[in-house]
């Protein structure tokens, strides 16, 4: 990986290991690199299963076999390939995915599509079957690894390896969350730019756990944007091992059920602030803030205008307090908005409302917080209830450069 984001946590998190969860890597080389490139994580029998996949209309093969094996709710493996997304592939890739889940399936006496599969990095390149082979080969011998290896394995653009856990307690029982996730750029809330994994030994009935992933998806992961791009890929799958011991939850109402889905909410949330945070070229983690919108859903699109606007981000990026940019992107978002009640705020400090900058507004503290790294935005539409949540970060001239060479 190339040199660490200067949002970057100080070092990856001590996260314990799973019961029934086992990962390993290895290379299979879809690049001309010399780094593992291949993840396979086997799960326990009775491994249940949830997940989330990217509104692209043009989804890579792996997504849709996903697609077709999550509501099936029954998991054994999990595969990662990074360097190859597979994706625009035709047939070649289908045939791709299906020699993966067989190859898995045979070694582990499952059925295929108890196998999910990921691939993430070039589009329109088919991904090499005997490559692909060869590499599980190998990760079938090769020694069980911790989750900052397989977090490093998954990555592509990224710069450091992302990893978070959280418990909760079911009954007198603990049960331990961890998640790995990779993501960088192309990232947008179609549902999430990225691809994660998040692994659990409690006890949950698959069809409660997609309850509550889908609940915690729309309040973390589709809260996020780097560059308002949606991937091809994006995936991010819940693995319930069952091995905590703990009474299995069926519904909300069990005891305990609160507290796992606080617990995968906040896990989530983790996850993808570590993304925002290693957005291409970043130097700013901004949040944005909206209030007083006619709905929740007219405060979210108000956000994300405001997060995704390119001037918003230059603005950011280059520590201007120029507030005009947050009207234009709230005027743009083509939702209910008075410009003579929107109020705005950077950090702590009031600069706008009533449709013109405060009187006596002095920018000097609203330019030293946004010297800082963590940038807070905030905007009242002064018309209702709705409010939301985003987080995005900056646009510098990294951006340019790390796509401009991406493939070479």
């Amino acid at each position: 990986m190339t040199q660490a984001s200067p949002l970057a946590p100080p070092s990856f998190p001590e996260l314990p290991a799973i019961a029934g969860v086992t990962a390993r890597v290895a290379k299979a080389r879809y690049k001309n690199w010399d780094r593992c490139d291949l993840t396979y994580v086997e799960l326990a029998e009775g491994t249940a299963v949830a997940g989330v996949t990217t509104q692209s209309k043009c989804p890579s093969p792996e997504v849709e076999w996903c697609r077709d094996a999550i509501p099936l709710g029954s998991a054994r493996a999990l595969v990662v390939n990074a360097g190859n997304a597979n994706a625009f592939t035709g047939h070649r890739g289908r045939a791709a995915v299906e020699a993966i889940a067989a190859k898995v399936a045979n070694h582990l006496g499952c059925l295929p599509s108890h196998v999910f599969i990921s691939s993430t990095g070039v589009i329109g390149v088919p991904l090499p079957v005997d490559k692909a082979e060869a590499g599980l080969d190998a990760a079938f011998a090769a020694a069980p690894c911790g989750w900052e290896q397989a977090a490093n394995t998954i990555g592509t653009t990224d710069t450091y390896a992302k990893g978070a856990r959280t418990s909760a307690m079911i009954g007198g029982t603990r049960v331990e969350l961890v998640g790995i996730i990779k993501g960088s750029g192309m990232i947008a809330p179609d549902m999430a730019t990225m691809l994660g994994y998040i692994f659990t030994d409690a006890a949950i009935d698959p069809k409660l756990l997609q309850q509550m992933l889908s609940a915690a998806n729309r309040r973390t992961f589709s809260c996020i944007t780097v560059d308002s791009d949606t991937s091809t890929s994006d995936t991010v799958l819940a693995f319930a091992s069952g091995q905590a011991g703990n009474a299995p939850l069926t519904s909300m109402d069990d005891a305990g059920a609160d507290a796992f889905h606080a617990a995968l909410g906040d896990l989530c949330l983790q996850l993808a602030h570590l993304v925002v945070r290693d957005g291409e070229g970043a130097s700013k983690f901004i949040e944005i803030s909206v209030a007083g919108a006619e709905s929740d859903a007219s405060a979210h699109r108000i956000a994300m205008s405001i997060a995704n606007s390119p001037l918003v981000k230059t603005a950011i990026a280059g520590e201007d307090a120029n507030w005009g940019r947050i009207v234009m992107a709230v005027g743009k978002a083509g939702e209910p908005a008075d410009r003579d009640k929107l109020s705005i705020r950077f950090g702590a400090t009031q600069v706008a409302s009533g449709g013109l900058a405060l009187e006596g507004y002095d920018e000097a503290p609203v330019a030293a917080h946004l010297k800082g790294q963590d940038i807070q935005i905030g905007v009242d539409l002064g018309l209702g209830e709705g409010r939301a949540t985003v987080w995005t970060c900056d646009l510098t001239h990294g951006y340019i450069s790390i796509n401009a060479d991406y493939r070479s």
